[in-house]
């Protein structure tokens, strides 16, 4: 059995980055005239900025130049990068930090495989870039989630094989980016939404050491088969 390598997702999982993002747009959606909801915005989950303008104006009904189209992908993000500007250590999700500094100790390779394009400042201001050995965002891919680039890229620059990645994500389509790339998957959130996932727990508050441990030292078949999860 091979080392272990953990891959973690930004929003939703580290940090609600998620509620920023809603809010950047909304505003846009606002401005040009209609409303966008919550339930909407779960459309937007694990999908670039790009697809997300393109969803937001079909609700909307608005065709838009590439000007257009251009300008507004910059005024959503200036809006988000002002949002996020006054992010601290407060906005980390529950026992994540716990999670982190327990890896770190076992000295196991920690990547960040997000969309995301402002994933580093985020970290940054969060303080909690120190623990992770890669950042592989969405300044270093082509390809949007449910497709594995994200995550193969992330598993090749901490050196260690996909079937020994373990990928934590909040989103659907992570999930399937995590199984397609042959990674144990971990799914933070509804069971209902995650049901792909190899685990789901609602939360980090519900990850023991002793999961953790067996993550690390187990291979992916004796996991699924012998480590259950009481959700």
């Amino acid at each position: 059995m091979g080392k272990k390598g953990f891959i973690f997702d930004l929003d939703g999982v580290i940090v609600d980055t998620a509620k920023y993002h809603y809010l950047a747009w909304k505003k846009l959606a606002n401005q040009l005239g209609f409303e966008f909801t919550p339930e909407q915005n779960e459309m937007f989950k694990g999908v670039s900025r790009k697809r997300c303008l393109n969803i937001l104006l079909d609700i909307g009904g608005i065709k838009a130049s590439q000007e257009q189209f251009d300008t507004w992908m910059v005024d959503k993000n200036d809006d988000y990068l002002e949002y996020i500007d006054n992010m601290d250590e407060s906005e980390i999700l529950p026992d994540v930090k716990k999670t982190l500094q327990y890896l770190k100790e076992n000295n196991i390779p920690i990547a960040l495989g997000s969309a995301s394009k402002n994933a580093q400042p985020i970290l940054e201001k969060v303080g909690l870039l120190h623990y992770f050995d890669t950042i592989v965002d969405g300044n270093h891919v082509t390809k949007a989630k449910p497709d594995p680039e994200v995550f193969l890229i992330a598993a090749q620059a901490i050196r260690i094989t996909p079937e020994n990645c373990i990928v934590f994500e909040d989103s659907l389509a992570g999930i399937q980016a995590a199984n397609s790339a042959n990674m144990i998957s971990v799914g933070i959130g509804e069971h209902t939404i995650l049901k792909d996932a190899d685990f789901v727990f609602k939360d980090f508050t519900q990850i023991s050491l002793e999961f953790l441990e067996k993550l690390i030292n187990s291979k992916k078949s004796d996991l699924i088969n012998h480590v259950t999860n009481d959700n």
